[in-house]
This record gives structure tokens, sequence and C-alpha cells, in this order.
């Protein structure tokens, strides 16, 4: 019969690094543009995430090991919400899971939605069409209501 994994000595002297002792972990919420899959429609949601942040310095009693490990550590965003509701017809649909991790440090460069719509039209070289002036309302929408008759 083989002896247990746990009763050897070596492995009982040294525990594995918890990620408790080397991130602090804070909710926060951010924006995410998301199409149904029903309606098709792109709307806005709320998405719960929670931050882990590297700590300062490595727990104590950490060897030389796992001082190495903790300075290759880098901060990241976990996404904690894997379904939303469509706003405009109400199905519950998944978010794609391959943003369920962000290292923020990726993060920083990247331009907003707005920029990179502006640039794909300067890059495209066509000029944004001039806007046709909307047709005035007829009387009968703009005079004053008399009230209830």
């Amino acid at each position: 019969m083989q002896p247990c994994i746990w009763s050897h000595p070596d492995t009982m002297k040294r525990m594995a690094l918890d990620e408790r002792n080397l991130f602090t972990k804070t909710p926060e919420t951010r924006q995410g543009k998301y199409q149904c899959p029903r309606c098709r429609r792109t709307g806005e949601y709320d998405i719960r995430w929670v931050r882990h942040a590297k700590k300062k310095k490595p727990p104590s009693g950490a060897n030389r090991e796992d001082r190495a490990k903790f300075e290759k550590l880098r901060d990241y965003l976990l996404r904690l919400d894997d379904a939303v509701t469509c706003k405009t017809c109400g199905k519950k649909f998944e978010i794609p899971s391959q943003h369920s991790l962000i290292f923020t440090d990726q993060m920083a460069g990247l331009p907003n939605e707005a920029d990179l719509e502006q640039e794909i039209a300067d890059a495209a070289g066509e000029p944004e069409p001039e806007r046709e002036p909307k047709p005035e309302l007829p009387a009968r929408f703009t005079r004053k209501s008399g009230g209830w008759k």
C-alpha cells in the first residue's frame, strides 16, 4: 500500500500561496455594449466585475520562489455576471466568455469607441453625409391644447 501524499513531511512544511494574501479585491461596475441574439438590438449594460489588485509586498513567510512568483503577478478584472437581460425584448442572454478576465495593463492603451468610429470614418475617406433639416411639424401638433372638453 502506498503512503498518502499529504502525510509526507515535505508537503506539510510548506503550503501553496493563497490568492487572498496576494491580491486585494474590490467590486466595480462597468458599462458593456452587447447585442441581443433574439431582437438583434445593441444596448449598454451594467456588468459587475471584481478588480484584483496586487498587494505592495509579498506575504510574510514567503521564500525566494514565492517572491519571484509574486513579482510576475499582474492586476486583473474578473467578470461576475454571465448573462444580461435585453432592455428591448426582455430575453436573458449570455455575455461572450472571451471577455471574462481582463488584465488591467492591457486595457490602458485601448481607444474608446467614439474615437475608434471616427478613425474608421477618416480612414475610409468618405466625408460625413450632410444631414437634411427635419421638416416642420404641422400646426395641429404645435398649437397649444385647449384641454379636455
